[in-house]
């Protein structure tokens, strides 16, 4: 016998709070696909990690809690990211040195992972754990909900997106839900993302199962 996340409790609690009243199928299926990634890898860690995690989903997929891509269209990317756009600098800080790599890397995920080098990182990382993985020619499949969450986890727990991580926040008595904003993007809109994480947090809770 193991203890399971209780989601009826879980999803009763923020439906009103951050969802509106109301959890679509979509939804649901997305946070779904998170507990089961937790309860299989990380059941004995933190559960402020998961909490902080589900909010920052919440906040990153634009309330959808699907993976999604960035928001813009090929020139759009191709301007901000391609070695041939404005800002051939930033391209190649993210790996974009091929024209054309610009529109094919743009952020995708539950936490958007965005150029080349990104996407040969983790393509590197989840090979041989991952039937078919091939983000390098196929960066579309870190919208795979399964691969996407892997991605934010493990990127979470390991510090890959800013060298930041979770234990540098909820760890033992520490506990800086405002400040894990550092993990994924700086500061930005880490107050709202605090209290989702929090939500989330108050709705965690175990049920006997097997």
């Amino acid at each position: 016998m193991v203890s399971k996340i209780n989601r009826n409790f879980l999803f009763d609690h923020v439906r009103g709070i951050l969802f509106g009243g109301k959890i679509s199928a979509s939804q649901v299926q997305g946070i779904d696909t998170l507990l089961d990634y937790w309860e299989t890898n990380s059941p004995a860690s933190d559960d402020r990690w998961l909490a902080y995690a589900l909010g920052t989903a919440f906040h990153e997929t634009a309330f959808t809690m699907q993976p999604i891509k960035e928001f813009g269209g090929d020139k759009y990317f191709t301007r901000r990211y391609d070695i041939t756009g404005e800002n051939p600098s930033l391209a190649k800080r993210l790996g974009n040195t091929t024209p054309g790599d610009g529109r094919k890397y743009p952020g995708r995920g539950f936490v958007q992972i965005t150029g080349r080098a990104n996407y040969t990182t983790w393509n590197n990382r989840l090979k041989g754990k991952v039937p078919g993985i091939n983000l390098i020619d196929k960066p579309d499949q870190a919208l795979d909900p399964k691969i996407a969450a892997i991605i934010i986890f493990e990127g979470m727990r390991l510090g890959t997106f800013t060298g930041k991580k979770l234990s540098d926040y909820f760890n033992g008595a520490t506990e800086k839900w405002v400040e894990a904003r550092r993990i994924v993007n700086g500061t930005d809109k880490n107050k709202p993302i605090a209290f989702y994480g929090r939500t989330f947090y108050a709705g965690i809770s175990y049920t006997t199962g097997t």
